[in-house]
């Protein structure tokens, strides 16, 4: 009997031991990432207000990983889903790192690339060709958001 309990610790341990890694690797294959913005940001289509969102890799079976969709913080409902293009950097980076185009006080700073922490590869917004136009010649600030728990960031988009 209890040869038989230890078997049974002991294989309720080794499934556990399988399951866990699986479970934190899914945000990484999402890229799940809750950020926080202090200020109104633009992505492409609209402006998101102050407040917090969901940006998360759309789950698409055809292999493009770029499309980002936008959701509320608590997922519930869909803010956009956005084009974007593969954006490279030369070293990764520990935390969510956001690009900035800085415009006239009038406007809100538009979000121009987005990259997951420990990624070489991010992603760049698709903008229509007259913003992508005036971003070009935007400021371009990168901020590397803290993280006060797991895959969420603050970010002060000052």
């Amino acid at each position: 009997m209890k040869t038989r309990k230890t078997i049974s610790i002991l294989g309720l341990l080794l499934a556990l031991a399988i399951i866990l890694p699986t479970t934190a690797r899914a945000d990484e294959y999402d890229q799940a990432s809750q950020l926080t913005f202090s200020q109104p940001v633009q992505i492409p289509g609209r402006v998101l207000p102050a407040g917090t969102y969901w940006f998360v890799l759309a789950d698409v079976s055809i292999g493009n990983r770029n499309i980002i969709q936008i959701f509320n913080s608590d997922r519930s409902m869909l803010y956009a889903t956005i084009g974007t293009i593969t954006a490279e950097r030369v070293q990764p980076l520990d935390h969510t790192a956001l690009t900035f185009a800085e415009r006239d006080s009038m406007q809100p700073s538009a979000i121009v690339t987005w990259f997951y922490p420990g990624r070489k590869t991010g992603h760049e917004f698709i903008y229509p060709p007259q913003d992508e136009r005036e971003l070009a010649s935007a400021k371009h600030e990168t901020v590397v958001a803290r993280a006060p728990a797991t895959h969420q960031t603050a970010v002060a988009a000052d």
